[in-house]
């Protein structure tokens, strides 16, 4: 355990609270532990002269600390006359890593201005920079979308930073706080995308070397970190979004009690109402509501998809949605095809190509070692509302040649063993009962009542 009881491996309470100010077009205070950062962004209509006239736009960021951050006070960089070269360092850092995620280009000939100015430093204030840094620049893009100032986001991806480092004991830590940080034998800030790429590695050993294995460590614990950090921005985009757009809170007790199954397949939606139907709750899909573009699936796990998905539909909706997401993993691939089940040999989709590819992969592999489970994640999502997400599987092995002629996808290489068939040789009623569709909705409906029981408190 830590100076704060925390494990080693992990995170500071961490809130981002948004719309902070009033002025800024988007704004938030980021804490982290004691950390606290004031994070905002504007967005003024010109750019660099090396910019101007190629359509372009640019993000700059400034970053500042208060004299009394910190235990003794630090003279103001304006009083001094200069920028020292840390605070140069850092906004330099944020910059970059902002301007990583964002297409220029559809941005248009404006300048995203993101400020960051720690009021309280206890450790990690340019990885706090930067992820509060990418929140308050997601309010201010997404209002000149809904102005139509921008056709379309050119937010590429989320990101976000964490520190790890390793003790003089070389055990690594997560998220150091200033104790930690003045006395680790190695220290390492990571940035990263949700798309799980790296846009910078910093690491420095302060009191010895470290070797690749430590250093591979390292990034495995700072990428977990990171992964944690998304949901909490996101949650906090989703927030100040609402707040921006004025929507009242969804009251069950006073509107129609309808739900929208994120789908245009009337099949797949068929399939919710049974359950929707006992609870009082009429279905919808999105063919009601054909001005509804896809969202787009950039999620690396079904969870995120299914969220991403019900969460965006019901802040537009403002309602009860329900999506879901998909899919075939395979033990001997490490989980594969997985989220990308449906483009598996490619953009272009084809059962055809997705299960010659999926053979290709299983060439000479043992029966025993085909072991598979079709995979399915449903999440529920209200506006203002944590949201509700369960999952379903149903085992089975990976044939060699496939066997019938119902179903679709993967579906006539999958065995069923307690069928003794596989899912394309049996009736849409048998395939109902076992699937994982079916056995994620049994999951739902067993904590339907308390989550929809939390919407009016």
């Amino acid at each position: 355990m830590r100076n704060d009881n925390r494990k080693i491996t992990e995170l500071r309470k961490i809130t981002i609270e948004p719309n902070y100010l009033l002025h800024p077009e988007g704004s938030v205070l980021i804490s982290i532990g004691n950390t606290k950062v004031i994070c905002t962004a504007t967005v003024e209509d010109q750019v660099p002269r090396f910019l101007r006239g190629q359509n372009s736009g640019w993000i700059h960021a400034e970053y500042n600390m208060l004299p009394r951050a910190t235990q003794q006070r630090k003279q103001r960089d304006a009083v001094r006359g200069q920028i020292n070269g840390r605070t140069m360092e850092i906004q330099r850092m944020i910059a970059r890593s902002l301007r990583s995620i964002v297409d220029l280009k559809k941005l248009g000939e404006r300048t995203m201005v993101v400020d960051c100015d720690v009021i309280q430093a206890d450790g990690g204030t340019r990885t706090a920079s930067i992820t509060g840094g990418f929140v308050a620049l997601s309010l201010a893009v997404q209002k000149l979308v809904n102005q139509q100032l921008v056709k379309e986001t050119p937010i590429l991806d989320n990101i976000a930073a964490i520190s790890v480092g390793m003790t003089s004991e070389e055990d690594i830590l997560l998220d150091l706080d200033f104790s930690e940080d003045s006395t680790a034998a190695v220290d390492m800030n990571l940035v990263m995308t949700s798309s799980g790429k790296f846009v910078e590695i910093q690491g420095a050993g302060e009191k010895a070397p470290f070797s690749k294995e430590q250093m591979n460590e390292m990034m495995e614990v700072g990428e977990a970190g990171i992964l944690q950090l998304f949901d909490v921005q996101n949650k906090a985009i989703r927030e100040g979004n609402r707040m921006n757009q004025n929507l009242a809170p969804l009251d069950l007790s006073k509107s129609k009690k309808e739900i929208l199954i994120a789908t245009r397949n009337k099949g797949k939606a068929a399939e919710f109402e049974s359950l929707f139907g006992k609870k009082g709750f009429a279905v919808k899909t999105l063919l009601d509501y054909p001005d509804i573009p896809d969202v787009e699936e950039t999620g690396t796990t079904f969870a995120e998809n299914a969220l991403l998905k019900a969460e965006t539909i019901a802040d537009k909706l403002n309602m009860l949605v329900l999506a879901d997401d998909s899919g075939l993993k395979v033990d001997y691939l490490d989980g594969n095809p997985g989220v990308y089940s449906a483009r598996y040999a490619g953009e272009r989709k084809s059962d055809a190509a997705n299960n010659a590819k999926l053979l290709h992969e299983l060439t000479n592999v043992p029966p025993e070692k085909r072991t598979a489970q079709f995979h399915c994640t449903l999440a529920l999502a209200a506006p203002g509302k944590d949201s509700l997400v369960v999952e379903g599987e149903v085992d089975g092995r990976i044939l060699s040649i496939p066997h019938g002629e119902n179903g679709f996808g993967y579906d006539p290489l999958f065995f069923v063993a307690e069928k003794n068939k596989t899912m394309a040789e049996m009736t849409e009623e048998e395939k109902n009962a076992i699937s994982h569709r079916a056995k994620a909705l049994i999951n739902l409906e067993k904590v339907w009542d308390e989550w929809i029981s939390m919407l009016d408190k």
